[in-house]
């Protein structure tokens, strides 16, 4: 059985906007990921982590580059095939009540996917779609109401279900407990570990926390400017981090709030416009060891440990983008 249920392969996700400018949101990522394994994406607001993960479930589709799932390259299904590939790779939002129907019932929600990809019976629908919910601690009290009707925390367990219905097996999670209170964050992040064990998931958890991004996640990716500029295990970003951005956000982490990452500064210029990225590393315009070589030629992925890589002129030798 391969070791990889996913394979991103020099993805680009680019946006027209007017005054024929072209906004770059992504730019040449490469990554591999395992079976039952969990990859945290982190990174400023702008830095592309959505648009990363949205382009690997063709949401819309990337504007070049190649996603393979499951050995299945996704670039080569039709509109149909590409629908029902969706049921193996489903997306949990940031917002879990705007991201629910409000004219649907919690049942109707969980069991619709299903129908939409025309498994089982009407009444084999209802079952799955029930002892789904009963994983997710969502009661049968709670089946016949909508989502106005229940917690931020609640409205999360029924997405989380509705998107477990139909046995994918990788589950994106687009910045699922940024919305919620601590208490509540840590209910869903202990949820999402369950599930993943139970059901064998492999799982791309993208968040702004990165004391959330570090508990849940087996390797840590960093963006800037819809770049990947480090990826390694999770204890090596946090014990050893390389790149001068990834060790920017460790440091901005108030001690009183240890691990919710407040915009970063670095050395008092804001994130550029990804208009109007600087030459060479985009970083540089904010780097506190930049050198006249960064602002001329642009690094590349490079490793400096065991299946660490950084994107920084101070580094070692280039490598595959893989990892």
């Amino acid at each position: 059985m391969n070791e990889y249920v996913l394979s991103v392969d020099n993805l680009n996700v680019a946006y027209q906007l007017s005054g024929k400018r072209v906004l770059k949101a992504v730019q040449n990522v490469s990554f591999e990921l395992r079976r039952g394994e969990t990859i945290g994406i982190v990174g400023e607001s702008g830095c592309g982590k959505s648009s990363l993960v949205k382009s690997i479930a063709y949401l819309p589709r990337p504007t070049s580059g190649q996603v393979t799932l499951n050995g299945v390259n996704l670039s080569g299904l039709n509109s149909k095939e590409l629908r029902e590939s969706r049921k193996s790779y489903p997306i949990v939002f940031q917002d879990p009540i705007s991201s629910l129907n409000p004219r649907r019932t919690v049942l109707q929600l969980v069991s619709q996917p299903l129908k939409i990809q025309k498994i089982g019976s009407p009444q084999q629908r209802i079952e799955v779609a029930t002892k789904m919910l009963e994983k997710v601690g969502i009661g049968a009290e709670l089946h016949g109401r909508r989502p106005y009707e229940l917690s931020g925390g609640q409205c999360q367990r029924v997405s989380i279900a509705r998107a477990l219905v139909t046995g994918p097996s990788i589950l994106i999670c687009d910045e699922p407990v940024s919305a919620l209170d601590v208490s509540v964050q840590a209910q869903i992040l202990n949820l999402l570990e369950d599930l993943k064990q139970e059901f064998q998931l492999s799982i791309l958890f993208v968040s702004h926390d990165l004391g959330v991004v570090r508990n849940i996640s087996d390797r840590v990716m960093v963006m800037y400017l819809g770049k990947v500029v480090e990826l390694a295990d999770a204890d090596e970003i946090y014990g050893n981090p390389q790149h001068p951005y990834t060790k920017l956000l460790l440091e901005s982490i108030p001690g009183s709030n240890k691990g919710r990452v407040r915009p970063v500064q670095g050395v008092g210029m804001d994130l550029p416009s990804p208009l109007n990225p600087p030459s060479g590393c985009a970083f540089s315009s904010r780097c506190a060891f930049v050198l006249e070589h960064c602002r001329v030629e642009e690094p590349k992925l490079q490793e400096v440990g065991k299946k660490h890589q950084v994107s920084c002129h101070l580094t070692a030798k280039p490598v595959s983008a893989k990892a």
